[in-house]
C-alpha cells in the first residue's frame, strides 16, 4: 500500500513539474518578442504566442505544450507498470493539465489547457484523440470560434471515453479534464452566450488562448 501511495505521489509531482514548464513564456523570450505576459491577452499558450507576429514561435508553443502532455502520461504509464498504467496515466493526465494551468513559477498564471488535453486524451486512447480533433475541426470550420470548439471537442471527449473505454479511472480522469477547460473557459462562455466571443482570424484581446 505504501509502495503504491508512494507511487501515485512521484506520478503526481512528475507531471506537474512537468505540465508546468511555460514553453511559450520561454520560446518568446528567447525568440526576442519579449514577455508573453505583457502581449495581447497575457496568455502563456501558443494563440496568444501568435500575437507576437511569430507563427514559427506559436507552432513550437503549441507542439511542445502538447509534447509534455504526451510525455507525462507516457512516462507515467510506462513507470507505473501494467498493473497500475490505468490510475498512473489518469493521474498524469490530470497532474499534467493542471501544471499548464496553474504553474507554480508562474503565481499559478498559466495557459487553458487545450493543446495538452488533446495530447494526454490521445495517448490514453487515440481514439479519443481522433474524436477532439474531430469535433474541433468541425466546430471550428461552421462556427469560427475556437473556445466553442474546445469545449464541445472536450465534451465530445467525455462521453466518448464511457462508450470506448472499460476503465474507471480513466472516465474519471477525461470528465475532470474537461472540467478544467470548461473552468478556464468562463470568460469565453460567457461572451458565447452575449454574443461578443471573437471568431478565429480576428485579432482580439478576448480570443481563445
Amino acid at each position: 500500500m505504501l509502495d503504491i501511495i508512494g507511487t501515485t505521489l512521484m506520478i503526481a509531482i512528475f507531471a506537474y513539474a512537468i505540465g508546468s514548464i511555460p514553453f511559450g513564456l520561454i520560446f518568446t523570450q528567447l525568440g526576442g518578442a519579449g514577455d508573453i505576459r505583457d502581449i495581447g491577452s497575457g496568455n502563456i499558450g501558443a494563440t496568444n504566442v501568435l500575437r507576437t507576429g511569430s507563427k514559427k514561435l506559436a507552432v513550437l508553443t503549441l507542439l511542445f505544450d502538447a509534447g509534455k502532455g504526451a510525455a507525462a502520461v507516457y512516462l507515467a504509464s510506462y513507470w507505473a507498470g501494467s498493473t497500475l498504467a490505468s490510475a498512473a496515466s489518469a493521474i498524469a493526465a490530470i497532474m499534467v493539465v493542471i501544471g499548464h494551468c496553474f504553474p507554480v513559477w508562474l503565481k499559478f498564471k498559466g495557459g487553458k489547457g487545450v493543446a495538452t488535453s488533446l495530447a494526454v486524451m490521445a495517448m490514453i486512447d487515440l481514439r479519443l484523440g481522433g474524436v477532439f480533433i474531430a469535433v474541433w475541426l468541425l466546430t471550428a470550420a461552421l462556427s469560427r470560434y475556437s473556445s466553442l470548439s474546445a469545449l464541445l471537442a472536450v465534451l465530445s471527449c467525455a462521453m466518448a471515453s464511457v462508450i470506448l473505454i472499460d476503465a474507471p479511472a480513466i472516465h474519471i480522469a477525461v470528465i475532470t479534464l474537461g472540467g478544467i477547460i470548461f473552468s478556464r473557459h468562463h470568460a469565453n462562455i460567457r461572451r458565447l452566450l452575449n454574443g461578443t466571443e471573437t471568431k478565429v482570424g480576428t485579432k482580439s484581446t478576448s480570443e481563445n488562448r
